[in-house]
């Protein structure tokens, strides 16, 4: 049997300095730079990051979000039912979709955003039609994919989780939101995903480190302030509404450091929570006699 193309188990025909990788550090004392005159410890404004929101579409032009760099829709051959993606000039069906790009649009405001509606009116939808719109996001190479969605039907947990895995090893880092219930639910158990849990904190640009997962983090998601349809705001409670302001934070962190991978991701987001301390290295002159 011939394998996979691109798969490596062993280095036996290749040497090491065959193997070079240009890396990019994190540091969560990183410090502004001239590429971004406004950049904090979680990284810049999110210029030139792709991000995808998977949802229910995004209303164009809303004020709070405006234009998009793309918009698609997964639709059903009503012959063949069969699925496919589409350029899309409905928009938002129920509002969801427009609530998280509005979330990402604040975190990170020069980003670009794109949006791929699997949603219907009522917030209705198929695990067949978020597969395929997931599939298809993740083979565009988009950086950022915003999932505030999950399908509790253990059917699609296995082509889920090979479409999670694709999208980790392409570099592509799927912010996928928990369940708000205690259930079972897909992808965002996944560890090839960064996963997101809703905090309860006044403070709405804080994120915290779960160190219980499956959930990785916490952000805001309690009585957020987000855009909605017909232009108008509203205030929501959700997971739904954390995950898009983690996704933001990637965007900024991959403005200032576009070849982190998802795994250095994760590092940045715990390095930069505002629960983790890390220790200073100690000084040759603070440090204990190696003798004892």
């Amino acid at each position: 049997m011939t394998a996979p193309a691109g798969l490596t188990w062993s280095l036996r025909e290749r040497r090491s300095d065959e193997l070079s990788v240009l890396a990019d550090l994190v540091d969560r004392h990183d410090p502004v730079d001239e590429r971004d005159p406004e950049g904090d410890h979680a990284g810049g404004t999110g210029r030139g990051v792709r991000v995808c929101v998977v949802d229910s579409g995004i209303e164009p032009d809303h004020p709070l979000i405006g234009p998009l760099n793309g918009s698609w829709a997964v639709v059903r051959d009503p012959v063949t039912r069969e699925l496919a993606v589409r350029p899309d000039t409905v928009g938002d069906a129920c509002g969801h979709g427009t609530a998280c790009a509005g979330i990402i649009r604040r975190t990170a405001p020069n980003c670009e955003l794109y949006s791929v509606r699997v949603l219907g009116e009522r917030f209705t939808g198929t695990g067949d039609m978020l597969i395929a719109g997931l599939r298809w996001a993740v083979r565009q190479g988009f950086d950022v994919i915003n999932l505030s969605l999950s399908t509790t039907r253990t059917r699609f947990l296995e082509e889920l989780h090979a479409i999670a895995d694709d999208a980790y090893f392409a570099r592509t880092a799927i912010v996928a939101s928990a369940h708000n219930t205690p259930v079972e639910s897909f992808p965002w158990r996944f560890s090839s995903v960064i996963s997101v849990g809703s905090h309860q904190e006044a403070d709405p640009e804080l994120h915290l480190y779960n160190p219980a997962p499956p959930v990785e983090f916490f952000a805001p998601g309690q009585n957020v302030r987000v855009p909605w349809l017909g232009g108008a705001t509203i205030r929501t409670t959700g997971n739904s509404f954390a995950t898009p302001y983690v996704a933001g934070l990637c965007a900024r962190i991959l403005s200032r450091r576009p070849r982190l991978t998802t795994f250095q991701l994760k590092s940045a987001l715990y390095l930069t929570a505002a629960n983790v301390q890390v220790p200073s290295t100690p000084t040759p002159e603070a440090s204990d006699d190696p003798q004892h």
